[in-house]
C-alpha cells in the first residue's frame, strides 16, 4: 500500500459506483422488478414509466437512477428538490429533454408546492404551460415535451402529496443492507482500489456500517488510511478496529451523535420531544429524524411514542448503565 498515488474523493466515489445491474449488490427485489420493467419498456420501444425511490441516504437511490439511464441507453439529467425554487427553474430543464431521457430529482419531497403542481401535466400529458402575458387577462401557451422518465428520490415518502405520489407508476423502497451484502460490497470496493482487505476486517466494517453502503465505503477509506500510514500490506481486523475507533464508531455502529441522543433519553424517565432533543444535542430536528432515528429504531435502542422518544432497555445495556425506573414506568 506504500507508494500508491493519492486518490481524490471524487475518483474514489466514482470508481466504486456500480455502472450496471450486474455490478449492483443487494436490494434483490428492487433489482428484479426494475429489470422486468426496463426490459418490457425497451421491447415496446417506449420510455420507462416514472419511478420513485424511497429510502434512507446512502442506500443507492442515485446509483439506481444512473443505472436506469444506462440500461435504457438514455441521457441522465440530475437536479434536486431544494434547487427548484420556481416553475421557471424546471421549465428550462424539461424543454431540453429528448425522447427517452431520464430526469433525476433528488430530495423530491422538498420540491415546493407550485413547482410540484407544474410537474403534474409534465408527467402525465407531457406538456407545460407558459405565461406569455401578465395581468388578469394574461394568456398561456402549452408547450409540448418529449416523452421522458422522471426518477424521484426521497427519504420521506409521506411528505409527497397524493396527486404527485400517484403519478409515479413505479415505486420502490430501498431497505437497509444485511451485513453479508455489505461484506460483498466492501470486497468489491477493495478490489477496485487495489487494497487487500482481510475477511475479519471486512466483516467488522460491514457490521458497523449502519446497513448503508455509502457508510461502509467511507469507513473503508479511513481504515485504508490507517493501514497505509502503519505500512501494512493489508487491512487487518486490528487496523479496522483502530480506524473505526478514530471515527468514534462503536461495536454497534453508533457514532458520537447517536450516543448523545441515547444518553439524553436515558437520563429522562418520561418521553422527550424532538425539539428538546435537537436543542440538547445541537443538531437539526430533520437530521435527527432522517439520519439518526431510523438506525436507532432498527437496532431496538429507541422507542417512539405519541408523547416523544424514549430509550429502550437495550440502550441502557449498550451504554453500560441500568434503566432508571420511575414509579409505574416499565421498560
Amino acid at each position: 500500500m506504500r507508494g500508491e498515488p493519492p486518490r481524490h474523493d471524487t475518483t474514489f466515489d466514482d470508481s466504486l459506483r456500480p455502472a450496471s445491474f450486474d455490478d449492483f449488490i443487494g436490494q434483490k427485489t428492487v433489482l428484479r422488478n426494475l429489470r422486468i420493467y426496463i426490459r418490457a419498456a425497451r421491447e415496446r420501444g417506449e420510455p420507462l414509466d416514472h419511478v420513485l425511490f424511497t429510502g434512507m441516504p446512502g442506500l443507492g437511490k442515485t446509483t439506481l437512477a444512473r443505472i436506469i439511464a444506462h440500461e435504457m441507453k438514455a441521457r441522465l439529467h440530475v437536479t434536486s428538490g431544494p434547487i427548484l425554487k420556481r416553475p421557471g427553474d424546471l421549465a428550462g430543464m424539461l424543454t431540453k429533454l429528448e425522447t427517452g431521457d431520464v430526469l433525476f430529482i433528488d430530495e423530491i419531497h422538498r420540491v415546493l408546492a407550485d413547482v410540484e403542481e407544474y410537474l403534474y401535466t409534465a408527467m402525465e400529458q407531457f406538456f407545460i404551460s407558459i405565461a406569455v402575458d401578465s395581468g388578469p387577462h394574461g394568456r398561456t401557451i402549452n408547450l409540448p415535451l418529449k416523452r421522458y422518465t422522471l426518477v424521484g428520490a426521497t427519504t420521506r415518502e409521506g411528505l409527497l402529496s397524493k396527486p404527485f405520489h400517484d403519478r409515479f407508476k413505479i415505486r420502490e423502497k430501498l431497505e437497509f443492507y444485511p451485513a453479508d451484502d455489505l461484506v460483498a460490497i466492501l470486497e468489491r470496493s477493495a478490489r477496485l482500489l487495489g487494497v487487500a482487505l482481510e475477511p475479519d476486517a471486512a466483516r467488522m466494517v460491514a457490521e458497523r456500517a449502519r446497513g448503508t453502503p455509502r457508510i461502509a465505503n467511507n469507513h473503508l477509506r479511513r481504515v485504508r488510511d490507517v493501514a497505509q500510514v502503519r505500512g501494512a500490506t493489508s487491512i487487518t481486523a486490528g487496523l479496522a478496529e483502530e480506524g473505526l475507533a478514530m471515527l468514534g464508531v462503536d461495536g454497534m455502529g453508533l457514532e458520537e451523535m447517536d450516543r448523545k441522543i441515547l444518553r439524553l433519553l436515558c437520563r429522562h424517565q418520561e418521553p422527550v420531544g424532538l425539539k428538546t432533543i435537537a436543542a440538547a444535542v445541537g443538531e437539526q430536528e430533520d437530521t435527527i429524524e432522517e439520519i439518526y432515528e431510523p438506525y436507532l429504531l432498527q437496532r431496538g435502542l429507541l422507542l417512539r411514542t405519541p408523547r416523544g422518544r424514549k430509550a429502550a432497555p437495550k440502550a441502557f445495556e449498550h451504554l453500560g448503565g441500568p434503566p432508571a425506573k420511575a414509579p409505574g414506568v416499565l421498560f
